[in-house]
């Protein structure tokens, strides 16, 4: 049976270009790149130049990327890099909608006696800008939100958010793990102090993954050992997955314009054919403002995780949110947020493309969703009662 993935939240497939440069570094060139001799030596420069290039991608320089084992890790360094810079300040803000990698730290800070404001979002799933900025104050440690939402795609305006907090000396960090390699993202322009971003969400490798520090941030390295990354990240480093990092950079600089075009183009075609053909559909997240690959959508009085079982018997791989909650009975907290109903809200999908899908791909879940929704909802109460209500 042929795989149709349409998770590429979740992760995505390695390049074939980025594969290939990662390989030698496997076999060949295996030196430590810290060591003194130039058989280490040689892979060490291969690291910086992956660093230059991932550099190059967010408009940062070199000197202020550090590279972490994955997007968690990226995040929770600058969570608590920050509060160790300003120990006086209790007081941390983030969004109802954050990943669990942003979500469970500051539920866990909360125990420790920090207190979290959590901005809350509209139907859309935007922030509610007015809360965020009346809950700033001098106590105010870290603010972190996140660059785009995982689930629905909306995107957030980092950058307005970001001049605001710059006249009060908070700390700004994000998480554009979903929106690097995706969206436009340049650190300079935007004005961040940290962000983090993940390889396997643009076609590197998994368990490699950045931390962007702004110069002049003051910083405290949440990994504590050796001298590497400037003793800012002690561990020896993923030499072949840094490698492969790099080069996804360097193939997301070079073709994001007319990848992404493509995608959205697919993305579009899909989600008009699931509206027009499926009644009691919802549409999650801001039409305009969303990633160009994602698309939530809420198929009311059916449950969400047989939606993907059925879809999995055809060889459809999607989600019904974030990968890191999936197993929970529970609706999802982004979409709760938003104020998606109760009917609507357990039946929710989210398809996510790459530049892998075709339009092949996408015309076979066209002719196959429309069946998979109805014989769910001809099994379901909650749709039979409905249905005799509006008689």
């Amino acid at each position: 049976m042929t795989v149709i993935y349409m998770d590429n939240n979740a992760t995505t497939r390695v390049a074939d270009a980025v594969l290939d440069e990662m390989m030698p570094y496997f076999t060949e060139f295996y030196g430590n790149p810290s060591s003194m001799h130039s058989f280490g030596g040689q892979v060490g420069q291969k690291i910086s130049a992956a660093r230059g290039k991932i550099a190059e991608l967010i408009g940062a320089s070199p000197e202020e990327i550090i590279f972490t084992g994955s997007g968690t890790e990226s995040d929770n360094t600058a969570i608590m890099a920050a509060l160790k810079a300003h120990p006086n300040k209790k007081h941390i803000i983030t969004s109802r909608v954050e990943h669990p990698a942003i979500k469970n730290l500051f539920e866990h800070l909360a125990k420790t006696g920090y207190r979290v404001t959590w901005v809350p979002v509209d139907r859309h799933g935007m922030l509610d800008l007015d809360y965020l900025y009346a809950h700033l104050s001098d106590d105010t440690a870290v603010v972190s939100l996140m660059w785009a939402n995982n689930e629905t795609g909306v995107i957030f305006p980092i950058e307005e958010i970001a001049d605001r907090l710059r006249s009060r000396g908070i700390v700004f960090h994000t998480d554009a793990v979903q929106a690097v390699g995706k969206i436009p993202v340049d650190v300079g322009r935007t004005g961040v102090d940290m962000l983090s971003l993940s390889g396997h969400k643009l076609y590197a490798p998994k368990g490699v993954a950045t931390l962007y520090v702004k110069k002049g941030t003051r910083f405290a390295p949440f990994l504590i050992g050796g001298h590497q990354e400037r003793g800012r990240r002690g561990g020896t480093e993923n030499t072949p997955g840094i490698i492969g990092l790099g080069k996804a950079a360097e193939l997301a600089g070079e073709h994001l314009q007319d990848d992404m075009a493509r995608v959205k183009s697919l993305r579009d075609k899909l989600e008009s054919a699931i509206l027009e053909n499926i009644p009691n559909v919802l549409l999650n997240g801001d039409k305009d403002r969303r990633l160009p690959n994602t698309l939530s959508v809420s198929f009311e009085y059916v449950e969400g995780e047989a939606i993907l079982l059925m879809l999995d018997q055809l060889g459809i791989c999607a989600s019904s949110g974030s990968a890191c909650t999936s197993g929970s009975l529970e609706p999802s907290h982004v979409l709760r947020a938003m104020g998606v109903p109760f009917t609507a809200a357990h039946g929710s999908i989210r398809l996510s493309l790459s530049v892998y899908n075709t339009d092949e791909e996408v015309d076979f879940v066209i002719d196959n969703l429309p069946a998979v929704i109805d014989r769910l909802r001809h099994m379901s109460p909650f749709w039979k009662r409905a249905a005799c209500q509006t008689q």
